[in-house]
């Protein structure tokens, strides 16, 4: 079954690479194409079994599967130019979460996934938040299931969640990255480690955490009561964080939320 994919940034080369890394999908499954089709070549140059097609409608005729990994605000003039070509046992695979399932179905014919992924993907880890469309039959939803599953853990949600959940799985690994690269500037700024000892460690201890965490040895809470020696230095350490970030979270998520409503509204307003 061929599998298409319009756009070819950042999302669509990481789910690209994963899906051949992962082996769910062979080179030769594949048509691809991007507004700037250079940059569809640039994968060929490293996967040339890989088809490059001229054009959106063009990977629509061949292939089955369609995963659109445009902006939001590209979604609806994409869909115009695509509205001759779908059929209804096509699948459409929307990664953009302000367009909603019943957007998508209300403009195509065809069954219709949103999928929202995150970077962790690409090392087939992490969550892909999954909502499956009303037209969707139960073979098409076991097709999808499978194909994602081979790099990250679908999880179905429904529309009230999909703000959070996102942030959570799509955002959280910006958010904790910079946290850490704040720890570790601040650890050389203070002492005499250096940037690559500090960088190394906090490496290894996030990628240790993780793995803490995926084998179930502990849970978040447990974690911090085996480290935190009462009247330790962790403790003292956790004081500072507890004052610090009070409400810094909240405040995160409901920019977050912001953002995301005025998305949704810029995109309600093109969609009939």
């Amino acid at each position: 079954m061929n599998i298409g994919f319009i756009g070819t940034g950042n999302m669509g080369t990481i789910l690209i690479e994963a899906f051949l890394d992962s082996g769910a999908v062979k080179e030769e499954e594949l048509i691809i194409t991007n507004r700037t089709l250079a940059k569809a070549f640039d994968i060929q140059k490293t996967h040339p079994g890989i088809t490059v097609a001229r054009d959106a409608p063009e990977t629509v005729k061949q292939a089955a599967i369609i995963f659109l990994c445009v902006k939001p605000l590209e979604m609806v003039p994409l869909l115009q130019q695509l509205a001759p070509y779908w059929t209804d046992e096509h699948c459409l695979v929307s990664i953009t979460s302000p367009i909603t399932v019943e957007q998508l179905e209300a403009v195509v014919p065809c069954q219709v996934v949103r999928a929202i992924p995150s970077i962790t993907n690409r090392a087939l880890s992490g969550s892909i938040l999954v909502t499956f469309g009303s037209r969707c039959s139960a073979s098409c939803r076991q097709t999808i299931n499978d194909l994602l599953r081979r790099i990250a853990s679908p999880i179905c949600i429904d529309e009230a969640i999909t703000r959070v959940a996102s942030d959570i799985s799509s955002c959280g690994p910006a958010f904790f990255s910079y946290l850490l690269q704040r720890f570790i500037d601040a650890a050389t700024a203070k002492t005499a480690i250096t940037k690559e000892q500090a960088t190394m460690l906090a490496t290894d201890m996030i990628i240790g955490l993780g793995e803490l965490l995926k084998r179930n040895l502990y849970t978040l809470p447990t974690l911090q009561e085996k480290v935190c020696v009462k009247g330790g230095i962790t403790g003292e350490g956790i004081a500072v964080l507890e004052q610090r970030l009070d409400g810094v979270f909240e405040a995160v998520l409901a920019k977050t939320h912001e953002k995301f409503k005025e998305d949704v509204k810029k995109v309600r307003q093109q969609f009939p």
